[in-house]
């Protein structure tokens, strides 16, 4: 089984961009501008911005993080969001998930500006990608998509089935997939004998976030397996697929930890590098 090594790429994809970020510093060019907004102290939130701190000081952007309190208001929020996307030196803006209690999530997301939407959550974005139109993606069913592309697993032609149907995963997920030439079966929670479904599967994606749910006799011998779930149980990390018992069956899989969410973070990245191109071409 070859594993699908979600860290070992998103290295690579960093030293990508870490390489073209030498390139505009060596002409004099303003460097990508990636702003981080987290409001309260979830711990879980607190990791993931740490994270993506270390990552963006990896590649040498110019990032910050606007870290907020727990009782910050929503109008103070949306200002926050108005300055950012109107200062040119920002060609990101992530807003941190989940808010606290009071803040209209929906409504702060759709404030910030398509152009520097690097989650790639907007109404815009989700509408040029159900449409094949170029756009900022979302972070993680791109970074599973880049994954694949780049151990040559060709979706075209395949069957794919994906479990779960977030906006943030599952239906991005899907779409990219049919863009890609897959025939897609999307599967979630109310789905009838799940695993007649996941059985048929070419290439299964499951983001469920429920522990091990994808169990071995759930798949087809020979599958590409891509597990997107993360749980925390008193085992440690988990994904939605017992890994374990698959890795005889299936072709190639992620591991979790290692696998999808390495990914997720080189993604962003990439989408902040993009948004700096649209922005910035003409300004060496």
């Amino acid at each position: 089984m070859i594993v699908l090594d979600g860290k070992a790429v998103a290295a690579q994809m960093r030293a990508e961009i870490r390489a073209e970020v030498e390139n505009i510093r060596a002409r004099g060019g303003r460097l990508p501008g990636l702003t981080v907004i987290v409001v309260g102290e979830d711990p879980a939130s607190q990791v993931y911005v740490r994270n993506k701190e270390r990552a963006c000081a990896e590649v040498g952007f110019a990032s910050q993080v606007i870290r907020l309190p727990e009782t910050t208001a929503q109008e103070r929020l949306l200002g926050i969001i108005d300055d950012l996307n109107a200062d040119p030196a920002v060609d990101g803006i992530l807003l941190q998930l989940p808010l606290p209690r009071g803040l209209d999530t929906q409504k702060c997301l759709i404030r910030i500006a398509a152009h520097k939407d690097v989650d790639g959550f907007h109404p815009e974005n989700m509408g040029r990608l159900v449409q094949g139109l170029p756009g900022l993606r979302p972070c993680t069913p791109a970074g599973v998509m880049e994954l694949l592309r780049r151990y040559d697993i060709t979706c075209a032609g395949k069957h794919a089935v994906v479990v779960g149907r977030s906006t943030i995963v599952g239906k991005p997920m899907a779409l990219m997939l049919l863009e890609a030439h897959a025939t897609v079966t999307v599967c979630h929670s109310r789905t009838p004998d799940l695993g007649a479904i996941t059985r048929q599967a070419d290439i299964l994606v499951a983001a469920v976030g429920m522990p091990c749910l994808i169990r071995e006799d759930m798949v087809a011998e020979g599958a590409v397996v891509v597990d997107v779930g993360i749980n925390r149980t008193e085992a440690g990390l988990v994904g939605d697929c017992d890994y374990p018992a698959l890795t005889p069956k299936a072709a190639a899989m992620t591991p979790v930890p290692g696998g999808v969410g390495p990914m997720t973070i080189a993604m962003l990245l990439a989408n902040t590098l993009t948004a700096y191109r649209q922005h910035s071409v003409s300004r060496f």
